[in-house]
């Protein structure tokens, strides 16, 4: 089973954030960091998963209505309200990531709000850091992907779904992808439908700074399930 740290370390650390991924990149055996990218209104690349800023920042409002210069002020919701974290751009998060050798899972976060050119502006991004065989890419929403396609004919897809079923018939279609992002609770195929397919499967853990349930994750079974990959909010309690 391969390990991806969901968000970075974000179970013990705000999620998206560079004390995040920086806590993740250290970790011996880890596969890669997933992340979420949208855009500010002057077409700056954020990492950040909600649309809007309310739950994870001191901030309100949609991302889409605010500059980058603008973004920058927020801070990053903790426990205790130490306002160290900001939200990070994805040239940070390059530059962070650059010396290490994990992989990065980048989610285009354009199915509720069309970030217009952001495919562009990512590949231009990880071109630029020399990233172009360690990312992944993946989204809800499947024309982003078929334009990553054809911006990038070698990328390394990911179509993003509940049911690995709908992933599957997703893929099928033009949006390019060559692996599946599914739900772990519904793998609804056999197995052997599974044979040969890169299965990266996320759950709906705890984040930061929710309680603790406790919970662990069963590997095994998800690897009976057939899934190959994994997206966890604490990767270090795994590898």
């Amino acid at each position: 089973m391969k390990i991806w740290a969901h968000r970075g370390c974000s179970l013990r650390y705000p999620e998206n954030t560079l004390l995040a991924f920086e806590k993740a990149a250290n970790l011996d055996g880890l596969e890669g960091i997933e992340l979420d990218v949208q855009m500010s209104k002057d077409g700056g690349l954020v990492i950040i998963h909600d649309e809007q800023l309310d739950r994870t920042t001191d901030g309100t409002g949609f991302v889409k209505d605010y500059t980058l210069s603008e973004l920058k002020k927020f801070h990053i919701k903790t426990i205790n309200n130490e306002l160290s974290e900001t939200i990070p751009t994805l040239n940070e998060v390059m530059e962070l990531l650059q010396k290490k050798r994990v992989k990065l899972n980048i989610e285009l976060k354009n199915s509720k709000v069309m970030y217009h050119g952001m495919e562009e502006k990512i590949i231009n991004v990880i071109n630029k850091y020399g990233f172009e065989d360690r990312v992944v890419y993946s989204s809800f929403y499947a024309k982003s992907l078929e334009q990553i396609r054809k911006l990038l004919p070698k990328a390394e897809i990911g179509i993003l779904d509940t049911k690995a079923s709908d992933c599957i018939y997703k893929m099928n279609g033009k949006c390019g992808a060559n692996a599946i992002h599914p739900y772990a609770g519904a793998i609804d195929l056999d197995r052997k439908d599974l044979e040969d397919i890169n299965v990266r499967a996320w759950l709906t853990e705890d984040l930061y700074p929710e309680k603790q349930t406790g919970k662990v994750i069963e590997i095994r079974k998800l690897e009976e399930a057939g899934i190959t990959d994994v997206f966890l909010n604490e990767p270090e309690m795994y590898l």
